[in-house]
Order: structure tokens, then C-alpha cells, then sequence
């Protein structure tokens, strides 16, 4: 990207502006963005607070029901460089790029490449950072009719510090007061629309009640109607671990095994089973060390890494992982052909910039 901040906005953006002040640059264009991308951002416009925004609901022409997502869209800004810079230093990067971000947006992003009809349900303000993400959103053809439009409140956004030495992701991350969904807004769904339905886990509180909707109406409706719940558990939050026992498949991060003590996937599936409902499916992906699933027999079902032959980008890798085992598992597959799957698209995205070159 190359841009140059104007001084009063840089002054806005250092005392706290939103994103929308902060990104508000003289000559930017989101970047490297193959057809049929186009900006709506002309001219440096700056779309009125309040202004509508679009938002597209695409349908499946053999009338398959969709995977839905819900959590987090945001901004990243990823800066890819040679090695992890030193603190109070100046360095240039190699490159640097715009890229739609937010776990359930990606997981989106992966399931439309496999080839799932599926939609993303989440909150969005408006401004020309939104209008890049609706129409990356768009190009991917993923269903944006639920998301919540919320004009005014600032764009969440990541810096992203990509080391092409190692594949290491560095990110920091700032929402200043987007709102996540709520039981309210999920109460508008039509559930007879979805086969499966993913959270990302956020705000647990309100989830729970979603959750709760969902389980209501599978007990109205055959078997083979019924609809799957997945949740993930990414982050070390005390109160999302209350998400354990509502997901009928759970995925539980590295992150989160290790803050309990465990120092493997096989150990946090034999700790962490307990808290799952009767019949789960609880699954933790270990980087390089490959993904480990554990269902209601007790038994550690295991899949090895598939790591490229060089790694160039590792973000995003483990909601690829999530994505394409939700693929494999609404298709019918069994836990172990949905773990390695999971692992082999896992390892194809840590082998490209992005997510295009996965299938």
C-alpha cells in the first residue's frame, strides 16, 4: 500500500480516532484485488454516517442448505517481512496488503472454496473500509444477508506482522465498540435455511441463547433436518468455556489446551472431554504436529501436518483447518477423513499468500 496520512487525521488517529479516521488516507486503494473487484471508495468519498449499506443474499441453485458462520469480520493490514523487527527500531517491509479477516469470515471464506453454500452472519459498519469488505465478501459469493449494519461505530481492524523467516504471525488487534451478535438479531434467522451452523466464540452469554434457539427447533423437526452445531474455543477467556457443553463438534485451540497445562492435543482432548455434551465431537489442531479428534467412544483419533514445501503464510491456517473439517463432516465423512482433510487444506493455505490457492 503505498499512502501518506494526512496530518489532522494522523493527529485524530493517534489520540484514539476509529479506523475510519485513521485509514482515511490521501491515496490508498485497497490493493492487489484480482476481477471483479472494484472499489466504491471514489475520489477519497467518505460514505455519510448513517448511509445505507448493501448487503446480498446469494442462493443455492440445487436449493442445498447453507453452512452458516457467525462471529468476527474485521480489517487486517499484513506487513510481511524478512525478520521479526526489533522494538524502538525502523525497518521497511517486504510487502504489505489489505486482507478481509475475523475467524467465522475466513472459515467463510475456505467452505465457499471447497465448494459449501454458505453465509456469514455478523456486525458491519459502513465507510470504504466496509465496501472492501462487502465486495470481498461478495467475490467469494458468501451470504451477507444477515449481516447487522451498525453506522458509526468504528471498523475493527488487525496489524498483522508476517515473518516469511519462519511463518510466524504477530497481530494486534483494536475493536473499539463494534457490538457481536446478539439473540436478538439471531432471533431474524430462518433456521430451515442451514444445515449446520458455526460460532466463533465471542460472547458467550448471547451465543448460548442462540445456541438454545437452535436446539428448540431441532426438537420440532426430523433427524435428518436437524441442524449441527459447531463452536470454537480459541481464546483464554474464562467465561467461553461455558461453550464446551453446547456444541454438538467443539474445537479447542492450542492456546486454550496449553493455559489449561496440557502439552498436547491427545492429553486435551482426554481433559477437556468431560465438559462436552453426551455424543461430541471435540477436535484441537496443533500446528506442525498435526489435529486430534476424540468422539463419544473414548478413543484419540489422530491426523498428521501436510506442511508445504516452503511456509509463506500461516494466518488464517487454523480457521482453513476449522473450515474444512465442518466441509468434510456436514458431508458425511467420518472424524478421521475430516481431520485429515482439515490438516491437508490447512497445510496447502500455509503454502500461499491469502486463500486462493488452497484447492
Amino acid at each position: 500500500i503505498e499512502c501518506t496520512v494526512t496530518s489532522a487525521r494522523r493527529k485524530k488517529a493517534k489520540h484514539g480516532g476509529h479506523i475510519g479516521c485513521a485509514l482515511r488516507l490521501s491515496a490508498c486503494q485497497p490493493p492487489h484485488l484480482p476481477p471483479p473487484f472494484k472499489s466504491k471508495v471514489q475520489n477519497d468519498e467518505v460514505k455519510p454516517q448513517g448511509s445505507e449499506v448493501q448487503f446480498t443474499q446469494y442462493w443455492d441453485n440445487m436449493g442445498e442448505k447453507q453452512i452458516l458462520c457467525i462471529g468476527l469480520v474485521c480489517l487486517d493490514i499484513i506487513n510481511v517481512v524478512d525478520k521479526y523487527p526489533e522494538e524502538d527500531t525502523d525497518s521497511r517491509c517486504l510487502s504489505q496488503r489489505w486482507q478481509r479477516g475475523g475467524n467465522a469470515s475466513n472459515s467463510c471464506t475456505v467452505l465457499s472454496l471447497l465448494g459449501a453454500p454458505c453465509a456469514f452472519m455478523g456486525s458491519l459498519t459502513s465507510g470504504p473500509v466496509a465496501d472492501f469488505v462487502l465486495d470481498d465478501l461478495g467475490r467469494y459469493q458468501i451470504d451477507t444477508s444477515l449481516l447487522g449494519p451498525h453506522p458509526g461505530c468504528s471498523f475493527p481492524a488487525s496489524i498483522v506482522i508476517s515473518n516469511l523467516r519462519n511463518g510466524s504471525r504477530t497481530i494486534l488487534h483494536r475493536n473499539r465498540n463494534l457490538p457481536d451478535v446478539t439473540a436478538k438479531d439471531f432471533q431474524k434467522v430462518d433456521l430451515t435455511r442451514y444445515k449446520w451452523i458455526h460460532w466463533e466464540g465471542r460472547n458467550p452469554g448471547e451465543q448460548v441463547k442462540m445456541i438454545k434457539q437452535v436446539e428448540q427447533y431441532n426438537t420440532t423437526v426430523p433427524p435428518e433436518q436437524r441442524i449441527t452445531i459447531s463452536v470454537e474455543i480459541e481464546k483464554t477467556r474464562e467465561e467461553l468455556y461455558q461453550l464446551f457443553q453446547y456444541g454438538d463438534v467443539v474445537f479447542v485451540s492450542k492456546d486454550v489446551a496449553r493455559h489449561f497445562g496440557y502439552n498436547s492435543a491427545a492429553d486435551a482432548l482426554k481433559g477437556f472431554y468431560s465438559r462436552v455434551k453426551k455424543g461430541a465431537l471435540l477436535v484441537c489442531a496443533w500446528a506442525e504436529k498435526g489435529a486430534d479428534g476424540m468422539g463419544p467412544e473414548g478413543v484419540v483419533i489422530h491426523s498428521d501436518a501436510f506442511p508445504p514445501t516452503a511456509i509463506i503464510d500461516t494466518l488464517g491456517a487454523g480457521d482453513t483447518f476449522n473450515a474444512s473439517v465442518i466441509f468434510s463432516l456436514s458431508a458425511g465423512k467420518s472424524l478421521q477423513e475430516a481431520l485429515t482433510f482439515g490438516c491437508e487444506i490447512a497445510g496447502r493455505k500455509c503454502g500461499v499468500y491469502g486463500y486462493d490457492g488452497i484447492v
